[in-house]
């Protein structure tokens, strides 16, 4: 919960009266205490997610770049750099969209670190798609 909503739910409690807005104060101050650090919460699920999709477009750009390159049938080398590219964009974009969300800093539960690490692996299998889509394009 922000420090926003934590000041919103306090205004509410003192405007309307202690005893109507009591228990959204207690919720609003609940939902400040750490996160436990096995918990999975939604931002660290999500940068997991990303992470994983980041790391699936390093192993496929790898593959690819480390097959043989032939004179026939270079096809399914571009295929793989495809697939490459498009896991490790999308791994990037998840984890850049979790850190933009992200409330907190490392260990608040809402995934930061995970984010980074999603972002920086997904750049990498971009780049490995990129490089395996330059040398087959230059291999025909």
């Amino acid at each position: 919960m922000s420090v926003r909503s934590a000041l919103t739910a306090a205004g509410a409690a003192l405007v309307e009266g202690f005893e109507p807005a009591a228990p959204a104060a207690v919720h609003a101050v609940a939902q400040l205490e750490p996160v436990g650090t096995y918990t999975l919460t939604a931002g660290r699920l999500w940068s997991l997610v990303a992470v994983l999709l980041g790391l699936a477009g390093v192993v496929v750009g790898g593959l690819a770049l480390a097959r043989p390159t032939g004179r026939v049938g270079s096809g399914p080398r571009r295929g793989w750099a495809v697939a490459a590219l498009v896991a490790g964009l999308s791994g990037a974009v998840a984890g850049g969209l979790v850190v933009a969300a992200a409330e907190g800093g490392p260990g608040t539960g809402y995934g930061s670190v995970g984010g980074v690490v999603a972002l920086a692996v997904g750049l990498i299998a971009v780049v490995l798609g990129g490089l395996v889509l330059a040398r087959s394009s230059r291999a025909v």
